[in-house]
């Protein structure tokens, strides 16, 4: 197999427009997100939206294991830390300002795309791989799918949107989910919103032929998402999806969560004495976490319960770059993917011992609002 880091394919479809495909090509990293792969995709994204003769995408990843594992945070690591092929220039790195702008600006396009864009979620869907899921159209889950946003763990927050799309979920389960990186099978993607069709796996190459077999008709909007749900829908097997973990424990979930501060809510998820597999592993995720992050998840998804996706892209963006030069990111990515010692020495030792004035200054943005790589980003667009 050939190492670009995306795989195009342009199959013909039965009326004479074709279906672009594209495939995350790293599956010795489980496709992790790297700056070329955003850059080729977003490229690759952009043609296609204005090709009349390309009616929809389709985007997955290669090898049985991962669509995407998230994003690349060893090279953003070793730009910070200013180690290997990918230093910088340390906290004052340049690196995560690029990707962090490409990478969501990729994520908005998908949301944003005049095309059907469907997203074969198949195996482990995390991070940068959920914010490539989220805004598509049609997202493809399977009997492997497996998502979680557990970046509490290195030091950051949920990103990729996530400040706008957790705040769409019932009550209290978007800040348990950002609090504990709780993993999610297939069930809990359809019941939460991240995922539309369940799919099982042995169906995707039948899938794809028939896809190519479909009618476009007039090849315009309302066409093309026709043909590709009525695609859809004769290979949906959603009773089959297995049973989902968040909706046994909704009411759990909002009494430790609801109407209190994020100090509290810590406290009670930590507290909870639950003997239940689900649950005993989230409080353990969130006991060894970072205490910084806790605040970050919880200070974003009040300051976007009214925004939009736009505006939540613009503060993550701000807030990701703070996170290497101010917060505990590169102390995370080392403790658990450099040297695996499962030991962060994190800043602060517990959630109430961060200062109110530490996580102001993390949202103190390093551009004015002339200068904001995404100032842009919503202009004249709507998502939905």
């Amino acid at each position: 197999m050939t190492d670009l880091p995306v795989l195009f394919e342009e199959r013909p479809t039965a009326d004479g427009g074709r279906i672009g495909v594209a495939t995350l090509n790293a599956p010795r990293s489980l496709n992790s997100l790297s700056l070329e792969m955003a850059r080729q995709l977003d490229a690759k994204l952009e043609a296609w939206a204005v090709d009349r003769n390309i009616v929809a995408v389709w985007i997955e990843g290669s090898g049985e294991k991962a669509f995407c594992a998230g994003g690349d945070v060893v090279a953003l690591y070793r730009a910070l830390n200013e180690e290997g092929d990918n230093r910088g220039s340390g906290r004052d790195s340049e690196l995560p300002a690029t990707y962090f702008t490409l990478e969501y600006r990729l994520d908005y396009r998908i949301h944003t795309f005049p095309k059907p864009v469907m997203v074969w979620a198949d195996g482990i869907v995390m991070g940068g791989g959920l914010g490539l899921t989220a805004g598509a159209s049609h997202r493809l889950v399977t009997e492997t799918t497996l998502i979680a946003m557990p970046e509490i763990t290195i030091g950051l927050y949920p990103d990729i949107g996530a400040s706008w799309f957790l705040n769409r979920m019932p009550p209290g389960v978007g800040a348990y989910l950002g609090l504990t990186g709780a993993q999610l099978n297939a069930r809990d993607a359809l019941d939460l919103g991240l995922g539309d069709h369940f799919i099982p796996r042995e169906r995707r190459a039948s899938l794809l032929e028939a896809l190519g077999e479909a009618d476009f008709g007039d090849r315009g909007a309302k066409a093309r998402r026709a043909a590709v749900q009525g695609v859809i829908d004769r290979f949906e097997a959603r009773e089959q999806a297995p049973e989902g973990q968040v909706s046994p424990h909704q009411d759990t979930i909002q009494a430790l969560i609801g109407n209190v501060d994020v100090e509290t809510a810590v406290s009670r998820i930590l507290a909870d004495d639950s003997d239940d597999k689900w649950l005993a592993a989230n409080r353990k995720r969130l006991a060894a976490g970072c205490p910084i992050s806790a605040h970050l998840v919880w200070r974003m998804l009040e300051r976007h319960a009214h925004t939009s996706l736009a505006d939540a892209f613009r503060d993550e963006l701000v807030l990701s770059v703070q996170c290497g030069r101010l917060g505990d990111f590169v102390e995370g990515v080392r403790a658990l993917l450099i040297e695996k010692d499962k030991n962060p020495r994190w800043t602060y030792s517990d959630v109430a011992s961060v200062p109110a004035t530490f996580i102001d200054a993390m949202f103190e943005s390093p551009w004015t609002s002339e200068e904001h790589p995404l100032r842009d980003l919503g202009h004249g667009q709507r998502v939905g």
